[in-house]
């Protein structure tokens, strides 16, 4: 509703809109995760543990009325069998969540059980690791289970990547979005597909960096007539190889990143959309979020959002009529 009134008061003008991601930690601490690998091994030795407490538990059975007292039924655990039976359960549901989350990418990337049981790739090939068994490196974090490990400034820390939209004249945000995934890939169309449902309009230039670059989201693009400038490299580093066969739309992109008018519009990216990032950081000091969860984090993200596009208009010098 206020990228509607402002696209009404002519603040919106959507001639270039910016899209970017910043990462945002979570409420959650990457001391609180485990790897896959390390999970098991843990699995393994709680195991152990347990049983060889139940052993001592029933061995001196006829002690527990006296050490734990008559009034409790006699059929409680031990503090250190429950301890461990807690952690248990706790490994086993982020073992659970790791493998589900393995299963329906290996199902999604075309990965098949032939009748032997072997795991075979798309082509037919087999494959190293069994279907839905996560590397030993992937990892599940106990407090905020939809968080993941992301690279920050700060090094490594457990995050959400929160994205936006920002239209390059009033620096006003027109779509948000929010994802657990670390990459950029696949948010472009998305975000761009909100900015005209939230204003009624299509930018009539998006800009993105190559973490958004893929032939399949450049397909798409053209097809609904949409004008894009993304980069397909780093900044300063030599481009990706392309193969104009199989990669029609990418070249095309290519060609127009090597025109002025498409370098024109390259150089404002970076001048769009994090001027807006520092401010919701610095100005309203949102630098992790508060609730855990992505359904719920996503909503606590529209919010800041829109606190910052409600300062902004105030510092456009909006005002209801």
């Amino acid at each position: 509703q206020v990228v509607q009134l402002a696209r009404e008061a002519g603040l919106v003008k959507l001639g270039r809109v910016g899209i970017d991601g910043t990462k945002v930690k979570a409420n959650a601490s990457k001391r609180k995760a485990m790897s896959y690998g390390r999970m098991g091994e843990t699995e393994a030795r709680l195991k152990t543990e347990i049983a060889e407490l139940l052993r001592q538990a029933e061995a001196q059975d006829a002690a527990e009325d006296g050490q734990y007292g008559v009034e409790r039924r006699g059929d409680e655990l031990p503090t250190e069998l429950a301890r461990r039976e807690q952690r248990l359960q706790v490994i086993q549901a982020a073992k659970a969540r790791l493998e589900a989350r393995q299963r329906a990418q290996d199902a999604q990337d075309g990965r098949q059980v032939d009748d032997d049981g072997n795991t075979r790739g798309p082509g037919g090939g087999a494959c190293q690791r069994p279907f839905g068994v996560p590397e030993a490196r992937a990892q599940d974090n106990f407090t905020d289970p939809d968080s993941r490990i992301m690279k920050t400034g700060d090094g490594f820390q457990q995050c959400y990547n929160a994205q936006a939209a920002v239209d390059e004249g009033s620096q006003l945000i027109v779509a948000t979005a929010l994802t657990n995934g670390a990459a950029d890939n696949g948010q472009l169309l998305p975000l761009v597909e909100a900015v005209q449902d939230n204003t009624g309009a299509r930018p009539a230039v998006t800009l993105a960096d190559s973490g958004y670059a893929s032939e399949a989201t450049f397909v798409a693009l053209e097809a609904q007539g949409l004008t894009a400038v993304v980069a397909l490299g780093r900044e300063g580093k030599a481009g990706r190889a392309l193969d104009p066969a199989r990669q029609p739309a990418t070249q095309r992109m290519a060609e127009r990143l090597a025109t002025a008018e498409g370098q024109a519009h390259y150089r404002r990216r970076k001048v769009i959309p994090e001027p807006v990032f520092g401010w919701i950081k610095e100005v309203l000091g949102f630098r992790r979020f508060s609730v855990r969860g992505l359904a719920a984090v996503s909503g606590e993200w529209h919010l800041v959002c829109l606190a910052q596009n409600l300062k902004r208009l105030h510092r456009l010098g909006w005002a209801p009529a």
